[in-house]
């Protein structure tokens, strides 16, 4: 290591930056160094407390579907035919590529906030309830909405209650369209045809398995048949016309004509036959259980603490998780707060999925635009593209789902290119490239280096030693 580097930061106040935002840029560190620890967290738990990036906030709003609603986004790409017309081959073509402008820019929003916004920790909870509620991009109607569904339904509640967050995503055409429940219906409802005339237990399934109760809940088969009875009649307006119950600006609709309305009794509660109140009080009972409680808590612990977090912590956690109603602002203080969040034994130990890799990267470099869309180039070779989790599990969070010679060799060579002087996602006529200065990348991760990585960084060529602080073991893990 170059002996102009400064002295190593506390490890404490490293350990809390890497494990509650995507990584330090130039110049961070002094900054939340003269703030305070105390100061930093507790700021970072009130985002709207924090100025936001004007340079973020511009970029933004240049992003002209980003915060338009599911029934907008479904009219903007929706060619316009009259009754007996099919839209012709140059129409299908406009629509297609207006969908793919629409996913485009919301991946440019997500990848743009998580390397620029001041408020890192709502970046990083974002991520992390988006991908324990998660919606894949890439099906049919989902290419259009996924944005929306990250914007509205995830965003808004991420520091609130978990049950309107469970509530924001059961409502929204993303989730609804993803996990089938808009063909949900009784068996031969009146004026049912097609897909409409029976149970599809997907999403009942799912959101007692993964959303809220875990696989290993204490809910039965009749449970999940039961609950799909009670999501009958939850999906869109049918063809030709708006809804009048619901959420009307989510493109949200409640069909009493393809709704079970049978008494039913759901986890050993009695839940009497009527409308789409069945629904909101079966999120009710999923929201205040002790399972979901648990389950929400060993997510949480996982993500922030370590692949197989300490069973004290998780207690806690659940015991926090009932006593305030599921208010996950409190959770994730009590979470941060706690002496395993803060046990040495586990700095440095949560091996960085390759999305927290890639935005670790940029911002360590000091990225502040380009071209956004290469980088998802980079994280779909990584096996990672953003909205791109095929399955209702979402991605891993642990080690063993990413660590590989392969993967190691990937984030080397990305590391190599955005330390040469040429980032990526820079235009082709930018000024002169300059290679990123070893000892100013060394002091603005805090030169928590390793005696072994500083020897193996000493004995390395200048033009590669950048590199290799981003391709170490201590810039890997965080």
């Amino acid at each position: 290591m170059p002996a102009s580097a400064a002295e190593t930061a506390e490890p404490r106040l490293l350990h809390t930056i890497n494990r509650l935002s995507y990584g330090l840029r130039p110049g961070e560190l002094e900054q939340i160094k003269t703030l305070g620890i105390d100061r930093y967290l507790q700021a970072q738990l009130q985002p709207e407390t924090i100025p936001e990036n004007p340079t973020l906030l511009n970029q933004l709003n240049q992003l002209e579907t980003l915060n338009k609603s599911p029934a907008q986004l479904y009219q903007d790409t929706r060619p316009q035919n009259s009754p007996g017309r099919r839209p012709t081959p140059a129409e299908q073509t406009a629509a297609r590529e207006k969908e793919n402008q629409i996913l485009s820019q919301a991946i440019t929003a997500r990848l743009l906030r998580a390397n620029s916004s001041n408020r890192q920790l709502q970046e990083v909870l974002t991520n992390f309830w988006f991908n324990h509620l998660n919606v894949f991009a890439n099906k049919s109607l989902t290419t259009i909405w996924t944005g929306a569904y990250e914007q509205q339904a995830i965003r808004p509640h991420i520091l609130g209650k978990f049950r309107q967050l469970l509530g924001a995503t059961a409502h929204h055409p993303a989730m609804l369209f993803y996990l089938d429940n808009w063909q949900n219906s009784a068996p031969n409802p009146a004026g049912a045809r097609g897909r409409f005339q029976g149970l599809n237990e997907n999403y009942a399934r799912e959101l007692m398995e993964l959303h809220t109760l875990g696989v290993d809940g204490g809910y039965s088969q009749t449970d999940v048949i039961t609950l799909a009875k009670i999501f009958t009649g939850w999906g869109f307006p049918p063809r030709g016309r708006n809804g009048d119950q619901g959420r009307e600006d989510y493109g949200f609709y409640f069909d009493p004509q393809r709704h079970d309305r049978s008494n039913k009794v759901f986890l050993g509660q009695t839940i009497p036959g009527g409308g789409m109140e069945e629904g909101e009080k079966a999120l009710d009972i999923l929201a205040k259980h002790p399972a979901t409680a648990r389950h929400i808590s060993y997510k949480l612990a996982q993500y922030f603490v370590a692949d197989e977090p300490p069973g004290s912590l998780v207690d806690r956690l659940a015991q926090n998780f009932l006593e305030t109603d599921g208010d996950l602002g409190q959770l994730t203080a009590t979470l941060i707060r706690s002496p395993e969040f803060n046990d040495p034994q586990f700095h440095q130990r949560k091996f960085k999925t390759p999305y927290e890799y890639v935005i670790s990267v940029t911002r360590a470099v000091g990225v502040t635009a380009g071209n956004w869309q290469v980088l998802r180039g980079f994280l779909t070779q990584m096996g990672m593209p953003v909205y791109g989790c095929l399955t209702p599990d979402g991605y891993r969070q642990t080690q063993a789902a990413w660590l590989s010679p392969d993967a190691i060799t990937r984030r080397i060579n990305l590391a190599t290119v955005f330390t040469g002087g040429r980032s990526p996602l820079s235009p082709e006529n930018a000024s002169t490239p300059v290679a990123v200065d070893v000892t100013r990348l060394a002091n603005t991760l805090g030169n928590n280096f390793s005696s072994q990585t500083q020897a193996t960084i000493a004995a390395s060529p200048p033009n590669l030693r950048a590199a290799l602080l981003l391709g170490s073991p201590e810039f890997m893990y965080r």
